[in-house]
Order: C-alpha cells, then sequence, then structure tokens
C-alpha cells in the first residue's frame, strides 16, 4: 500500500457509515498527528495506540456522528501547496482543513493565523 493516509481516511469514513464505537487503524507518525488533530478540534472522542495500530473512538452527537465526510487532497502522486492566503474555510467554518507546515501538522485556521502554507492534506467536515 503506498498511500497510508488515504487508506486511514477510507477507514474512518467506513467505520463511522457503519456506526461503529472505535476504528482501527495502522499506527504511523502522519496517521498519528491528524489523530492529534482530530483530538484537539473535538471531532473525535479518544484515541490510544496499541502496537501497530491506533484505536480511535469516534464522537456522536446523540446518534449522528460529529465527522460524516473525509477527502483526501494531496496524494503521493500530485502533492498539492497552498501559502496562507489560499486557506479558506471547509463547509463555513463546521468543518478542517489539515495542512503539513513546517511547524508541523496543524488545522487550515491554525496555519492561517501562523501565517503558514504547506501541503495541504484533507479536508475533513
Amino acid at each position: 500500500m503506498n498511500d497510508l493516509v488515504a487508506d486511514f481516511l477510507a477507514r474512518m469514513q467506513n467505520g463511522i457509515q457503519r456506526n461503529r464505537e472505535s476504528i482501527l487503524v495502522p499506527a504511523t507518525k502522519m496517521n498519528g498527528e491528524i489523530v492529534k488533530v482530530l483530538k484537539s478540534e473535538e471531532m473525535i472522542e479518544d484515541f490510544k495506540e496499541e502496537g501497530n495500530n491506533i484505536e480511535v473512538f469516534v464522537k456522536y452527537d446523540e446518534s449522528e456522528p460529529m465527522v460524516t465526510r473525509f477527502e483526501r487532497v494531496s496524494s503521493p502522486g500530485q502533492r498539492i501547496y497552498i501559502s496562507s492566503k489560499e486557506i479558506v474555510p471547509i463547509m463555513n467554518g463546521r468543518g478542517i482543513s489539515i495542512i503539513s507546515t513546517s511547524k508541523g501538522l496543524m488545522t487550515g485556521s491554525e496555519a492561517k493565523s501562523k501565517n503558514l502554507g504547506g501541503e495541504l492534506i484533507c479536508k475533513i467536515w
């Protein structure tokens, strides 16, 4: 498998569509950082690392999941880079974009406030 981030996003979306309480994803450095961003934005309940896997606990508001869509933007074959001026809100502020900057992975709004650009990894809403 070449694109581990796309695999992570697909597993999350499939698990949420099936109303799973927790989802197992491969433990990579990038996946770990994405999960930390999701936790800080309160889009997931919690996570815990178990050996080669990360168990992500999905957050639900009554019976509706907090996150319904994961969209991969940049891929290994075509990297998409944006400047801080090009960062726009996702779904009128209801979603987030995750950007890989020189200071690490962060949300689009955080990168914009720090005046940082970088690789647009994915959009989540």
